[in-house]
């Protein structure tokens, strides 16, 4: 069964700290990187302008989640939900508008 057709674990944002991400990036085509990067981008708009969620599919070390929350900011290597929660990038699978 390959990646895309598992359904995601829905995951709470406060519960993203008790989580392990293994390093390493869950992406591998360049493509898919820039595309996820843009999306990342518009998602900070969206939080930051609007105030709207958007759905983050990612990865931890037991499987794929999803969480639907705000993403408040964005460093080199991480997102920022509410209460300092962070998510690496290289784990994020998408982001899209919720």
């Amino acid at each position: 069964m390959s990646r895309e057709t598992i359904k995601p674990t829905l995951v709470t944002k406060e519960s993203v700290p008790s989580l392990h991400f293994p390093n390493g990036d869950v992406l591998t085509s360049e493509e898919a990187l820039q595309n996820r990067r843009r999306s990342l981008e518009q998602a900070i708009k969206l939080g930051n302008n609007q105030k709207r969620k958007v759905k983050i599919i990612f990865e931890d070390a037991d499987g794929i989640k999803k969480t639907e929350t705000t993403i408040w900011g964005i460093t080199d290597r991480s997102i920022l939900l509410k209460a300092g929660v962070r998510i690496p990038i290289e784990r994020i699978h998408s982001v899209s508008p919720y």
